[in-house]
């Protein structure tokens, strides 16, 4: 059975692409952090965040799932890959 996702290690991922993406601090970037209020990136930032966890990871997020906090996208992620290795 394979092992399941690490959440810390999907987070540090996260928190690697938006500084590559963005000019946040890492240190801004918390699990709590909402993409939009508290980090301000728009629409396009998101994509462009989604689209290089896609490349890293091998997996499809749905953009239309509702992630509105590096949480969500954190929990997103480790259950995309959870359900990749079932397979």
């Amino acid at each position: 059975m394979a092992e399941k996702a690490d959440k810390n290690q999907i987070f540090d991922k996260i928190k690697s692409v938006v500084t590559d993406q963005t000019d946040i601090n890492p240190d801004d970037i918390k699990m709590d952090a909402n993409f939009k209020d508290n980090l301000d990136l728009d629409s396009l930032d998101i994509f462009e965040i989604v689209d290089a966890l896609e490349d890293a990871y091998d997996i499809e997020i749905d953009s239309d799932e509702g992630m509105e906090t590096v949480s969500d996208l954190v929990d997103y992620v480790a259950k995309q890959i959870d359900d990749k290795d079932k397979k």
